[in-house]
């Protein structure tokens, strides 16, 4: 079989959105390939449409379900354990592509020898294939045949998972997976995928239909959120290590968590956090300072910050209390003035 589509699925029922994107992988012009929808405790009925399609297509649209939900990274594995595909690929169940998707991504990986085929993507706002704002995934100088530093490049900016498709043997030689019951699962593996891979292409225009919504779980900031963001970056590190690669790519490694677990989960959390406490944002200090003593002399730390964030960054390291009052005040003065103005 050349191609095996993992598509976790998880309460996405709702204003067609499932049946959306499972109708852009059905109708891929690549012919021989599997849909493997894994069905991760929806509390809708999202089972139920993931049934009729299995009723329709047997044996090419298979659908696998649990009863406790594991998230993106427990459905992926459990894809992982059935998939038969020369080539794997995965898709987020509100997201869709286009219809030679697939076909256009393994064609450039058998021409050129690829393990690794990426697409950049289009933001869409409706069910539609016009295509909007291009994003890039990646760039042209991360692809080629990998060495030291493409790789470096690479992991840096790694892009997404989704938007890739892997040649089997480059997961499973590798022993590749994703941490399970956590959201930020990507973050914690995905410059670790992005390391195993030998020749990466990269294909031109948008493909993928990345579906912007209100629904979506990434635009709602928790702590509990914030927490598996921290987990995400301290497994990053310790699969670094324990897979040789540390010492290698420390200071790209450093890079990732400056802007994910203190940048990203900082701001973020003191910005849209809910309920904020003064323990959490000490215990991101501790975790900085401890992986990453002398972050701010990294090479990239100019360009990760702001001007405004560099400051608070600053006084957040000398005094994390007195960082979390003042930001506390700030966020409420500028609230305030905007609600009056």
């Amino acid at each position: 079989m050349k191609l095996s589509i993992i598509v976790p699925v998880y309460n996405m029922a709702s204003d067609n959105k499932l049946n959306f994107c499972l109708d852009s992988l059905i109708n891929q012009t690549l012919s021989d390939y599997e849909i493997i929808a894994v069905n991760d405790a929806s509390t809708d009925n999202s089972l139920d449409i993931l049934r009729e399609y299995e009723a329709k297509y047997p044996g090419f649209f298979k659908v696998i379900t649990y009863e406790r939900n594991r998230h993106q990274g427990g459905a992926r594995n459990e894809g992982l354990k059935i998939a038969k595909g020369e080539w794997i690929g995965f898709i987020d169940s509100d997201d869709w592509v286009s219809n030679d998707y697939y076909e256009t991504l393994i064609k450039r990986g058998e021409e050129t020898g690829a393990d690794m085929v990426g697409s950049n993507f289009t933001l869409a706002h409706e069910h539609s294939f016009k295509v909007g704002k291009v994003i890039d995934s990646n760039t042209l100088e991360q692809t080629g045949v990998m060495d030291v530093e493409k790789r470096k490049k690479l992991i840096v900016n790694s892009g997404s998972l989704v938007m890739k498709i892997y040649r089997r043997s480059m997961i499973f030689d590798n022993n590749l997976y994703f941490p399970e019951d956590m959201f930020y699962e990507d973050n914690a593996v995905g410059s670790v995928w992005m390391l195993y891979s030998k020749h990466f292409e990269l294909v031109s225009g948008p493909l993928y239909y990345y579906y912007m919504h209100d629904d979506s779980t990434v635009h709602v900031v928790t702590q509990s959120k914030c927490e598996d963001r921290i987990k995400a970056m301290e497994i990053l590190v310790s699969e670094m290590k324990k897979r040789g690669f540390f010492e290698t790519y420390k200071e790209e490694i450093e890079s990732i968590f400056i802007r994910l677990y203190l940048v990203n989960t900082l701001f973020g959390y003191m910005i849209d956090g809910k309920n904020k406490n003064y323990a959490f944002v000490k215990k991101i200090k501790k975790g900085m300072v401890e992986t990453f003593p002398d972050f701010r002399s990294n090479k990239d730390y100019a360009s990760i910050p702001d001007a405004e964030q560099k400051r608070m960054i600053d006084l957040f390291i000398k005094n994390s209390f007195a960082f979390y009052v003042y930001y506390n005040l700030l966020w409420t003065y500028r609230r305030l003035r905007k609600r009056f103005s």
